[in-house]
């Protein structure tokens, strides 16, 4: 998507991934084939490229700084290096004064059995590196046995944090150019299923007070970062109206995929106007819009029939191209625009049901 936006902005393109058929390289001008870490390809890319950028945070960080030492990346690899790493992460939260869940570093049973007694009720525990989607977390009750559970888990490293009563779930996505300027869309609202975004609707259904909350918090965490390009915040909402922040990415998110459609500026555009030092875009709501991702279990008996979702008024079917569908892979999204959220959700619904049934799904909820 920031490949395909690039190229309407008269962008050529460069690809390094190590999957000669990942879904970008039909849109690029070149496509390096090559593991991340690989010298000669990052150095070719480097020889191609005016600016670097990346939208997946599983990279190398020795790779990202010998291509900054070669040609301007963005975001600064030393931003992605707090981010991939939840120690990393919440360190740099608690020190800055952000607010987030209290926590606990473990690496094997026993401290995960000492962890668990200074919380007073449930927890979760999370990979220290390389978790996605859910991956790599579970919850624990209080009487969950601590060794079973490292043993389940399978990491070197990971975190305990405190059980969070959120009311709902919130991103924050702010653009950032390298003169400090800043642009932020209202945030989105999400909602998981199994640690996966199953939707995000937008605007969130939240007071203005809590919306200007959260983008002021994304603002002070892009500012104490030195960001240039994008960043999401992803958020908790409690009870009592406050946020506590959960993670950071730096990079075009999940749940801001709806912006091609719902905005101005989608954030693929933003992510390559902030780059390139170029004026960053309007981001106002055109009006409501649900996005629904569509995962590999759709897929359970053969490619899903698309006509009932193309044919819904204002919806926009975003494949992929992604050759295998597996339970859980994301292999697309449909965005719904409508007066109001309720039709929106309910449009979809009326349309992706029918389709989870045939896959042998359960329904999706309002």
């Amino acid at each position: 998507m920031l490949a395909l936006t690039g190229r309407r902005m008269g962008y050529r393109i460069a690809i390094l991934d190590p999957d000669p058929n990942c879904t970008a390289s039909p849109v690029a001008d070149l496509c390096l084939t090559a593991p991340f870490d690989d010298s000669a390809a990052l150095h070719r890319l480097a020889e191609y490229s005016q600016v670097i950028t990346y939208e997946f945070e599983n990279l190398p960080i020795e790779s990202l700084r010998l291509l900054a030492s070669l040609k301007p990346v963005y975001p600064d690899p030393s931003i992605l290096h707090i981010c991939q790493h939840r120690e990393r992460e919440r360190d740099f939260l608690k020190t800055s004064g952000f607010p987030s869940p209290r926590y606990s570093v473990v690496t094997s049973a026993s401290d995960l059995a000492t962890a668990m007694k200074t919380f007073s009720g449930k927890t979760r525990l999370k990979s220290s590196a390389f978790g996605y989607d859910g991956k790599g977390q579970l919850s624990l009750e209080p009487s969950t046995d601590s060794t079973k559970a490292w043993q389940k888990i399978q990491v070197p490293r990971a975190i305990l944090e405190e059980h969070v009563p959120f009311v709902r779930e919130l991103s924050a996505i702010i653009a950032r150019d390298s003169a400090g300027h800043t642009v932020s869309y209202f945030p989105f609202e999400n909602r998981h299923q199994d640690g996966i975004l199953e939707r995000t609707l937008f605007p969130a259904r939240i007071p203005d007070q809590t919306a200007n909350r959260a983008t002021q918090l994304a603002e002070q965490i892009a500012k104490k970062l030195n960001l240039v390009g994008l960043l999401t915040v992803e958020l908790f909402e409690l009870s009592d109206g406050g946020l506590w922040v959960n993670e950071l990415a730096p990079r075009v998110h999940n749940s801001g995929h709806l912006t091609a459609e719902a905005c101005p500026t989608s954030q693929f555009e933003q992510q390559i106007r902030a780059i390139c030092g170029l004026p960053l875009g309007t981001v106002s709501p055109i009006g409501p819009a649900a996005m629904f991702n569509l995962l590999g279990d759709l897929w359970n008996n053969g490619e899903p029939d698309w006509a009932p979702l193309l044919a819904l008024p204002a919806a926009s079917l975003h494949l992929y191209g992604k050759a295998e569908a597996r339970p859980g892979r994301k292999m697309g999204h449909l965005t719904i625009r409508a007066p109001d959220l309720d039709q929106a959700i309910q449009l979809g619904l009326s349309a992706l049901n029918p389709i989870r049934e045939k896959a042998k799904l359960p329904p999706l909820l309002p």
